[in-house]
């Protein structure tokens, strides 16, 4: 598949600058300072939606990493296959104007301008590509893939930061959502120390507002937590596998 660029219309122009428009300023102040100037180095602008080609010249040069095409929600094994490459997949759809505040399947806004940004960051990009490689390595067991898409959900989606001192949202579900942005850094949601440990034995629900965060101290944090996270995965599945 690929992007074809004058597909889009007005009211899809329209869109993506009045979505960008809101969450960079709602993200201003309250957003990860790698994240917010990841905007700027994808070249993504409030004028035009993202042109595929321009952003993968941008990311190859700084990551390695390149924008993949689909359709929408992939199989976990295509989608942690790409990621291995270092392959984000992204659709190329984006919502109506009537659907500015939810849609259940996610958009291109929610792929690009939620998870593109962070990929010019090389911790973060070399995080998400090692957990792919743990993922692949574990593809035939479901019970492994349910623990590492709480990793997944719990940092690359809704994950926060401390930066300078202060509570700052990185998660791509996040950074797209008015919603989420608002109620992440409020007194109505938790926030918790980042914990594998505790990630892995935390269930979460795609079809509402998250009730908890958990907060890491840095991206290198998040990197080095890849050798914690494949051994506390293994011993879940040692002890699962003797409790059958």
């Amino acid at each position: 598949m690929k992007q074809i660029y004058s597909n889009y219309t007005n009211e899809d122009h329209q869109v993506w600058q009045i979505l960008f428009d809101r969450q960079v300023n709602n993200l201003s102040k309250v957003a990860s300072k790698e994240y917010l100037s990841g905007i700027e180095k994808v070249g993504f602008t409030r004028t035009r939606i993202p042109d595929f080609d321009e952003t993968n010249a941008l990311l190859a040069k700084q990551t390695g990493w390149s924008l993949h095409v689909v359709p929408g929600i992939i199989p976990v094994k295509e989608f942690f296959g790409l990621l291995i490459q270092k392959k984000f997949s992204a659709t190329t759809w984006l919502r109506k104007m009537h659907q500015l505040d939810y849609i259940e399947e996610p958009d291109m806004f929610h792929d690009v301008f939620g998870h593109v940004p962070l990929l010019s960051n090389t911790s973060f990009s070399n995080f998400v590509h090692g957990l792919s490689r743990i993922a692949v390595k574990h593809m035939g067991n479901d019970y492994a893939q349910e623990l590492l898409g709480r990793i997944y959900w719990f940092t690359l989606e809704f994950g926060l930061i401390r930066e300078d001192d202060e509570l700052r949202i990185y998660g791509a579900g996040i950074c797209s959502s008015v919603g989420e942005t608002r109620h992440s850094l409020s007194d109505a949601s938790q926030k918790l120390p980042f914990s594998v440990g505790e990630m892995l034995r935390t269930p979460f629900r795609n079809d509402r507002i998250q009730d908890k965060y958990f907060v890491i101290g840095s991206f290198d944090e998040l990197f080095r937590s890849l050798p914690l996270i494949e051994a506390e995965l293994e011993r879940l599945l040692v002890e699962s596998d003797a409790q059958a």
